[in-house]
């Protein structure tokens, strides 16, 4: 394992969050109050001691900083304001930077030049293939099957699912190199992979950690705000034909509950996060980058452009439901390709990942532990 020591470590981190841990000097008041903290780990200390000593590789074979759901007691308890919460915050999305193989993460998150740009340049691009392959504009009615035929925009959708799938295997590969290959003190054997694989659809559809904080609403809104984003991802990549459509569903159509449940979750999630930052009455609320802003408002702005499109198609507007459905468009690949994967919603896999790997670990340690132990006391 290496020791090498980064002296700028803590500079860097620093553009991922507001750092302040050159005010801690060990109390150790954060470890005794945080419910992670055990005799092998003492949690979140371990980490704040590795960052200001710069020990880079150490930090990146850790799953500390995912297993931190941001209850924010350590720092409301801090006698020295050194805010190890949001030291787990940035590191979060310093780890997020570091597992992407094309360095656009870390753009993402120090630059807002920057991830204002690629949303942008994204919007030019979007606008351009609308430009270039859609269809006529019925004005009598309302055709939107016509003037985005579907098996474009499905073809789309495909690609841009296969793209985001790819990218997102080479960052989950990185992070397995760094936690298991790099971080592992023992072989892992592959039944100990197969026997804790449980944990990664456990973790991810229950979040089942963060229901055990002591204030359940976060995690409640977050349950919420999941749900209605997988619904939407479903509706996007698997069942557009049955969402794009030119038929008008009576009311009671589970097309279109499905459709108003996806809207109103994300809607309501998001706005719970945007209200919760602009009034910053809870710890894990404190601090905002703009990465914490752009997901949440590109959610709604996703939410409603998709209602406009579904209310001016029933009350039989053509060209207000062509503009509209433009505007959506712009923020599905926005999402999906900028904020998404290289910002907020990374955590949604990262998470589950950790936790599944640290089971692997533990699993493995024991399991060559045990025979050496028993042989001990044989003798």
């Amino acid at each position: 394992m290496s020791n090498r020591v980064d002296l700028g470590l803590l500079k860097e981190l620093k553009e991922y969050g507001h750092v302040n841990v050159e005010a801690c000097f060990n109390c150790g008041n954060c470890t005794a109050i945080c419910p992670l903290s055990t005799d092998e780990t003492p949690f979140p200390r371990n980490n704040i001691r590795l960052l200001q000593v710069g020990l880079k590789e150490r930090i990146l074979q850790s799953t500390d900083p995912w297993l931190c759901y941001y209850c924010g007691e350590c720092s409301e308890t801090c006698p020295r304001d050194a805010e190890p919460a949001e030291a787990q915050m940035a590191l979060r999305r310093w780890l997020t930077a570091q597992y992407d193989w094309t360095g656009l993460g870390a753009r993402f998150y120090t630059s807002n030049t920057w991830a204002i740009g690629a949303l942008l340049f994204m919007t030019v691009i979007v606008l351009t293939l609308i430009a270039l392959f859609h269809g006529p504009m019925e004005t009598d009615h309302v055709e939107l099957n016509t003037f985005a035929p579907i098996h474009i925009v499905h073809l789309a959708d495909l690609v841009m699912a296969v793209a985001i799938s790819l990218y997102l295997f080479m960052n989950v590969y990185r992070m397995f190199s760094f936690i298991i290959l790099k971080g592992a003190k023992v072989k892992i054997p592959l039944s100990i992979y197969l026997t804790e694989a449980w944990n990664l659809p456990y973790q991810f559809l229950t979040q089942k950690r963060f229901s055990e904080c002591e204030d359940r609403r976060p995690w409640l809104n977050h349950m919420i705000l999941a749900s209605g984003y997988a619904l939407m991802f479903a509706i996007i990549v698997l069942f557009l034909n049955w969402f794009q459509t030119d038929n008008l569903y009576p009311l009671f159509n589970p097309q279109r509950w499905l459709g108003y449940y996806a809207a109103a979750a994300l809607i309501y999630g998001a706005g719970m996060a945007i209200w919760g930052r602009a009034k910053k009455d809870r710890q894990l609320h404190k601090y905002s980058q703009l990465s914490d802003w752009l997901f949440p408002i590109l959610l709604i702005l996703l939410a409603v452009s998709g209602l406009l499109v579904h209310i001016f198609r029933y009350v039989g507007m053509p060209l207000a439901t062509y503009y509209a459905y433009v505007v959506h468009m712009i923020f599905v690949p926005s999402i999906y390709f900028v904020v998404g994967p290289m910002g907020k919603w990374a955590h949604l896999f990262y998470r589950p990942l950790a936790i599944y790997f640290q089971a692997v670990k533990e699993k493995a340690l024991v399991a060559q532990t045990a025979p050496a132990v028993a042989s001990v006391g044989a003798d």
